[in-house]
C-alpha cells in the first residue's frame, strides 16, 4: 500500500472543506428560510388577521354567502364594541402597569435598574408590534 502524496492530501482536505461548507450552507439556508416563513404571519395587520379568521370560519363551518355576510356584520359590531371597551380599559391597564413598574424600580439596586428599563422597553415594543 502506498502512502498518499502531499497533493492527494491537499485534494482530500479541499474536497472535505467544500463538502462541509456546502452542507453547512444548506442547513443554515433551510433554517433561515423556515424561520422567515414562520415569522410571516406576525407581519399581518390586525385587519388582515381578522379577515383570515373569517375566511377560516367560513371554510371550516361551511357558511353560505348570506351567512358570511351576516357573520361579518356581527363581527364588525363586536369589533366596534371591543374598541369602546379598550378606550375605557386601556388607560386603566396602563395606570396599573406603570404603578407596578414603579414599585419594582423601588426594590431594584442601581445595577439592576438599567437592565429592568431595557427589559421594559423590549416588552413595550413587543406589545406594540402585536397590537396589544
Amino acid at each position: 500500500m502506498t502512502r498518499p502524496t502531499v497533493q492527494q492530501k491537499a485534494t482530500f482536505w479541499l474536497a472535505l472543506v467544500f463538502v462541509l461548507g456546502t452542507a453547512l450552507g444548506a442547513v443554515l439556508g433551510y433554517a433561515f428560510a423556515h424561520r422567515s416563513y414562520a415569522a410571516a404571519p406576525t407581519q399581518l395587520t390586525a385587519e388582515q388577521r381578522r379577515a383570515q379568521k373569517r375566511e377560516q370560519l367560513a371554510r371550516e363551518v361551511g357558511l353560505t354567502a348570506e351567512q358570511q355576510t351576516q357573520v361579518a356584520a356581527i363581527l364588525d359590531q363586536a369589533q366596534t364594541e371591543y374598541k369602546a371597551i379598550h378606550a375605557v380599559s386601556d388607560p386603566q391597564v396602563d395606570t396599573v402597569r406603570q404603578k407596578s413598574r414603579d414599585k419594582i424600580r423601588q426594590i431594584l439596586n442601581p445595577d439592576q435598574k438599567p437592565k429592568f428599563e431595557e427589559f421594559i422597553r423590549r416588552m413595550d415594543e413587543e406589545r406594540k408590534r402585536l397590537g396589544q
